[in-house]
């Protein structure tokens, strides 16, 4: 980046500034300064921090390999990032009036959180699904739960992300016959599945098979997709659950890329797939937390980072092979219940921190989602958190405005160095499924956490209103709360469902899906046909548990 002479010149104004700040009795505080993940920042960076970068080689142009300043040549200027705000609870009626409302509101993007029992294939008259129907998101059932879901919206004009994963093929299933019943060929549908369980392992803890057959059924919507929904994304690489069950931003990355390239090298062996088939539709998802630098760089060192893999590693020609396009979510687990307020403060730096950072897509958390599910009134200041970044502030006139910083710079490359270490440690493991049966990550992310809370704890990181600044009597703020009512309904329409359908059709496609899971043959194509015929979530996850067996999380300590 810079000739000998420049480093040298920085070399002698480094040590002229620090014997200035120490005669003027300036010198910076003897405190240790360290980023949310701990890495040691400097007082002060120059051009010798960055003097082995070569510009072409590691920074580039946006739009060029290795694309560490964005995938498209004209940033946002050509296209503001996708508002797509994340949203569920109660029935699916509930939910469908919530994303009429974000619409009317200027959101460009739906998000769907389900309720637990959906999360994990079971139906909402199950004893297990008791009191938690439409608690943490929309209930779905069946297809007619599905089609009031999307009613009115828009399926060809409008992408949908879905946050599901054991069971994403159903639910997947779901949402593409409800787009044909409308009339919308699934060419133009669009939008994304999470589908990645091996996070769940490792992270989130939401599980029904094993690993092998689960990475089996991710392969086989890759397939399914890539052949028949080209515009979906039936993958979402999750490093936002990794990081909030403790990670640092270094694991975050390490460990999503590394499961990236988990599933990349499945579909290829199970699959017999080309690369460049498929990896145009990967799309991933990161957490953006509360150090602002420190996000930024996980960002820009994410995309180089992919960009190398699937050019060294896989061997893709394909430029949009190499792209990293991810959705960002502002840190749930950073906001506080005390002085709720503030949440709204820690959004917006993390928000920014994203846009700088380059995201396609952005969820702000509401400020009130530590207590419970959004209300109207904090999703919308959540949504207008957005709308003034990008209309307001300025941060769009210019692509990546941070690139060439001696500060971001140095510190991308960091956090990239220590997640290329992660990724050597878990390729000697055997990869991504080896390490998480031997516990690697989840006593990795266990101890990250650990440490986090212990810096909290101490005094040593400063939360404001909870260690630091706390008031008492703080006045308290009124929450959505989801009336019991909602499981009622939710299993009357169940019932409905289940006595007016063609039981026998439903039988017959589940004993088809139950010999397509035993032969290896694609289950997408059956599953497709047992929900056109209402089957259940759970009647179809049930065939998957008899088959596959059922996971059960050895606990690491």
């Amino acid at each position: 980046m810079y000739d000998d002479k420049t480093i040298d010149e920085s070399r002698r104004g480094k040590k002229k500034w620090r014997e200035e700040a120490q005669k003027n009795n300036v010198t910076p505080s003897p405190g240790r300064f360290a980023t949310v993940s701990n890495l040691d920042i400097k007082p002060l960076y120059t051009p010798e921090d960055i003097k082995d970068l070569d510009f072409s080689r590691d920074i580039g142009f946006p739009g060029d390999y290795p694309f560490l300043r964005g995938c498209q040549p004209t940033g946002y200027r050509g296209r503001i990032w996708t508002y797509r705000m994340f949203s569920g609870f109660g029935t699916a009626k509930d939910t469908n009036k919530r994303w009429h409302q974000l619409l009317n509101d200027g959101e460009t993007g739906l998000s769907t959180a389900f309720d637990f029992p959906t999360l994990m294939g079971y139906d909402s008259d199950s004893p297990r699904a008791r009191a938690e129907v439409g608690r943490c998101g929309v209930a779905i059932d069946t297809l007619a739960d599905m089609e009031v879901l999307t009613h009115g919206i828009p399926l060809d004009k409008v992408t949908t992300s879905m946050t599901i994963n054991p069971p994403a093929t159903v639910l997947w299933a779901m949402y593409l016959v409800a787009a044909e019943k409308r009339g919308v060929s699934w060419d133009k549908v669009g939008g994304t599945i999470q589908n990645d369980m091996l996070k769940e392992f490792s992270a989130q803890k939401t599980f029904m098979c094993p690993p092998e057959p689960s990475i089996r059924l991710i392969s086989d919507t890759v397939e399914f997709g890539t052949r028949l929904v080209p515009r979906w994304n039936t993958i979402s690489i999750s490093g936002y659950h990794i990081r909030e069950a403790g990670s640092t931003a270094v694991q975050e990355l390490a460990f999503t890329l590394a499961d990236g390239i988990a599933y990349v090298q499945d579909v290829i062996q199970r699959k017999k797939l080309d690369v460049d088939a498929f990896a145009p539709r990967l799309s991933f998802f990161f957490n953006s937390h509360l150090d602002f630098f420190e996000e930024i760089a996980k960002f820009r060192a994410a995309r180089r980072m992919w960009a190398r893999i699937m050019k060294e590693r896989f061997h893709a020609r394909n430029p949009r092979s190499l792209w990293m396009r991810f959705h960002t979510q502002t840190a749930g687990c950073s906001l506080a219940a005390r002085q709720p307020y503030n949440n709204i403060i820690r959004t917006t730096t993390e928000a920014l921190a994203a846009v700088l950072g380059g995201t396609q897509s952005l969820h702000t958390n509401s400020l009130d989602e530590v207590l419970a599910l959004p209300s109207d009134f904090a999703v919308n200041i959540a949504l207008r958190t957005q709308q003034v970044i990008a209309e307001e502030t300025g941060v769009i006139n210019t692509i990546d405005p941070l690139a060439g910083s001696y500060f971001v710079e140095a510190l991308t490359g960091e956090v990239e160095e220590k997640a290329w270490e992660y990724i050597e440690k878990i390729d000697k493991m055997g990869g991504m499924l080896a390490a998480i049966a031997r516990g690697f990550p989840q006593m990795e992310i266990s101890n990250a956490a650990y440490e986090y809370q212990k810096r909290i704890d101490s005094g040593q990181r400063i939360v404001v209103g909870v260690n630091k600044y706390v008031v008492e009597n703080e006045p308290s703020i009124s929450v959505l709360k989801i009336d019991e009512k909602v499981q009622e309904e939710q299993i009357r329409r169940l019932k409905r469902v289940k006595r007016t359908r063609g039981n026998r059709k439903v039988t017959q496609a589940l004993k088809t899906l139950h010999s397509a899971c035993k032969t290896g043959e694609n289950v997408m194509p059956c599953v497709i046909e047992a929900v056109r015929s209402y089957a259940t979530e759970q009647e179809i996850c049930d065939v998957y548990r008899e088959v596959f067996g059922e996971y059960k999380d050895p606990g690491y300590f």
